[in-house]
């Protein structure tokens, strides 16, 4: 039969429903993808077709769609704009009895406690008038209301106060008269929107809510850590929009001072960050880490200046100068390295490798320059033959923890004849009992599935191989796969499509040593 064109098949057999989401100008085209838990093709298009039907009613009827969180902070902001812009023609006119500015007061108390933990009392002044004339103005129908109701009603709970905030600030002022000059009017709407006052806290909450989804889970932990910094220095409760570019500069300085491993360290992880980079003796971050926290930076600033919550962009252009050389830096390995290595994995003459996945994971990461991940999590179904070529078949499918790099990093890579002659497909049909390929490596939160091999490799091997210094390690072998096919006179987009790398400079400003004998 002829397939859905939303179907497709996992290298297990079994198909997977996609549907494109709407699109949204300025973002990269997104879809769902969800397994259909079969194996048959003739059921796979029955769901298929029924999903996609669901699928259409939904992209006809956008209402019952979760809505975006810019969209409901458009939708608040939009409402209490027009109530203050109404409260301020009553104010101009008839002015506003003191008593309603104290049952102002008495609200506004329970809106600040309320964004702190108690919502339910918060939750009494929005239910009943207020809820119905915002659905009325925003045209959110029962369904949608429900699907978005507690992202709606946060929203309206800050929205709320900072409109209250505005209204008794305004009615105080005009309660007083100003002799220096002309005496203060409210202020106009634009002013005092919610999107204005939006916190750095928020910001970098729905920032990371966002591009998650996008980020494998251990990037997210990262960024996250990246940004905290950032809120720690200025601050959760501070407005974007009184962040300055000398703001962003002063930052920058505080990075440079920051000591590294901060967090671990027993001396310095109890210590608030500007009492930790005044502490003598510690080494600082590099300048490739700082650099990082910067290139965050500017994303976040970015994202926040084109969803209206920062005035500018800040950070841009910012980055340090890196060292010309760093004793750090990971390097190829020579190719008398490269021979030792190679015998002693294949040999074992000195009786170092005492485990099979060790072995083949080792020359894998020779052969082929894959990154330790790429290769500790690799299936059986992963090795993969088309015609006379066997090749790694390198994805994201697979368990809820296998996980690629980038979107460049799905790639087919060839295997070298060595491998094949020195029996690597012979002890791949050895684990075919196993889905995995290397069931021995378990998955690790922080190191992903190739912690071990990456320990054994790192901290033995290469030591008691008696050729461990500084900037080799188990990456090694992925610059020198790259070096070497350099030297080799291989088109840079051929190495790149071999390795994973999707920027074109990458490969060459970072992995190729042209000095390597």
């Amino acid at each position: 039969m002829m397939l859905s064109s939303y179907l497709t098949v996992s290298r297990h057999g079994v198909y997977y429903f996609r549907w494109p989401l709407p699109y949204i100008e300025g973002e990269p085209r997104r879809t769902v993808r969800m397994s259909l838990r079969t194996k048959c093709a003739n059921k796979a298009g029955d769901l298929a077709r029924y999903l996609a039907v669901c699928g259409q009613l939904l992209k006809d009827h956008r209402v019952l769609a979760r809505l975006r969180q810019d969209e409901i902070r458009e939708y608040v902001q939009g409402y209490f704009a027009r109530s203050y812009q109404r409260l301020s023609e009553v104010m101009n006119s008839k002015g506003l009895p003191p008593r309603n500015i104290e049952v102002m007061k008495e609200e506004l108390a329970i809106h600040q406690d309320g964004l702190t933990g108690d919502d339910e009392m918060s939750d009494l002044y929005l239910d009943g008038p207020l809820i119905g004339k915002f659905r009325e103005f925003a045209g959110l129908d029962e369904a949608s209301w429900v699907e978005n109701e507690a992202d709606l009603r946060r929203e309206l709970r800050k929205g709320r106060k900072d409109s209250l905030k505005a209204v008794i600030k305004a009615a105080e002022r005009s309660e007083c008269y100003s002799f220096g000059s002309q005496a203060g009017t409210p202020p106009s709407p634009p002013s005092m929107a919610p999107t204005g006052s939006t916190s750095l806290g928020d910001g970098v909450a729905d920032f990371i809510s966002e591009q998650s989804r996008q980020w494998a889970p251990k990037t997210t932990k990262q960024n996250q850590a990246y940004l905290n910094v950032m809120l720690e220095y200025f601050g959760k409760e501070k407005p974007l929009t009184d962040i300055t570019k000398r703001d962003a500069s002063a930052l920058k300085k505080v990075l440079q001072a920051m000591p590294s491993s901060r967090n671990t360290k027993p001396a310095l992880k109890d210590l608030p960050l500007m009492e930790a980079i005044k502490v003598e003796g510690h080494k600082k971050i590099s300048p490739r880490t700082v650099n990082s926290h910067i290139q965050m930076f500017t994303s976040f600033f970015d994202w926040a200046e084109r969803h209206g919550h920062a005035k500018e962009k800040l950070f841009v252009g910012m980055k340090v100068a890196k060292a010309k050389k760093s004793g750090d830096a990971r390097k190829p390995f020579t190719q008398e390295q490269v021979n030792l290595i190679y015998t002693e994995l294949v040999k074992n003459t000195s009786g170092l490798v005492r485990n099979e996945s060790h072995k083949w994971g080792m020359l894998l990461g020779l052969y082929t320059g894959a990154r330790l991940n790429e290769i500790c999590q690799l299936d059986t179904a992963d090795v993969q033959q088309e015609g006379a070529i066997w090749f790694l078949n390198i994805t994201d499918e697979g368990d809820e923890n296998t996980s690629i790099k980038s979107e460049s990093g799905r790639r087919k890579v060839p295997l070298h004849r060595d491998l094949i002659t020195l029996g690597f497909i012979d002890f791949v049909n050895k684990r075919k009992a196993s889905t995995r390929l290397f069931p021995d490596y378990n998955y690790n939160q922080n190191g992903g599935y190739g912690r071990n091999l990456g320990r054994w490799c790192n901290e033995s091997f290469l030591t008691k191989l008696g050729i461990k210094e500084r900037g080799l390690v188990f990456h090694s072998f992925r610059h020198t796969v790259v070096t070497r096919l350099s030297q080799a006179s291989v088109p840079e987009p051929v190495i790149q499509c071999i390795v994973g790398h999707a920027r074109s400079g990458v490969t060459q400003e970072v992995y190729i040593k042209r000095d390597i004998p």
